[in-house]
């Protein structure tokens, strides 16, 4: 079984009630990093094929030259959450093509992708339910893990040099972010995904 089987299942049944309804539907998968936000993503991209567009938050974290000391200080502030509404979310409902940039944290260069009008779009990533993002959702989903289930994930995806970043500093922003917000009490779903055993994907 596919770890995410059961949370993608719920899902679907939701997503294709609600697309019985309307043109098009945004939905928001929030949740802290090891979740399986990005699988579940892909999971319904898989299952609504060429009406599903996935738009990832890690493509929008903060450059360089925005990560000032009162912007990391401040709850969800590691995200460039104003790029996101301004290049994506405010151009979904106008039903045409459009193009906005992905920023990688690798090279530190902005690269574009063409976004053509579909049915269905998902935008994955931990901060995308920041409540100044949440007014263009439809559907605002949390989806969490057992710390346990998580930690396995991500050292599995997270090379050994890297982990006390995530442990020290990236965790402890998400949760504050969470916390500050109450992040799942106000998504209209929240999923719980675990691993067929220990240690699986």
């Amino acid at each position: 079984m596919n770890p995410q089987a059961q949370d993608s299942k719920v899902l679907v049944r939701v997503i294709k009630g609600l697309l019985e309804k309307q043109q098009s539907l945004t939905v928001a998968i929030d949740g802290p990093c090891g979740s399986g936000k990005s699988t579940l993503a892909q999971r319904l991209k898989e299952v609504f094929g060429a009406d599903c567009a996935v738009i990832h938050a890690d493509d929008f974290f903060l450059q360089p030259h925005q990560r000032s000391a009162e912007r990391l200080a401040a709850p969800g502030g590691n995200m460039d959450r104003e790029r996101l509404r301004d290049e994506v979310l405010t151009k979904l409902h106008l039903g045409m093509p459009f193009s906005y940039h992905r920023y990688d944290c690798q090279t530190g260069m902005l690269h574009p992708i063409n976004l053509m009008p579909t049915r269905l779009y998902i935008v994955e990533g931990s901060y995308s339910l920041h409540p100044e993002l949440q007014p263009y959702y439809d559907l605002k989903v949390f989806l969490d893990a057992d710390a346990q289930t998580r930690l396995a994930r991500l050292r599995r995806r997270v090379p050994a040099n890297r982990m006390a970043d995530f442990l020290d500093k990236w965790i402890p922003m998400e949760d504050a972010y969470f916390e500050h917000f109450n992040v799942r009490e106000n998504s209209d779903l929240a999923l719980v995904s675990k691993d067929e055993k220990p240690g699986s994907e």
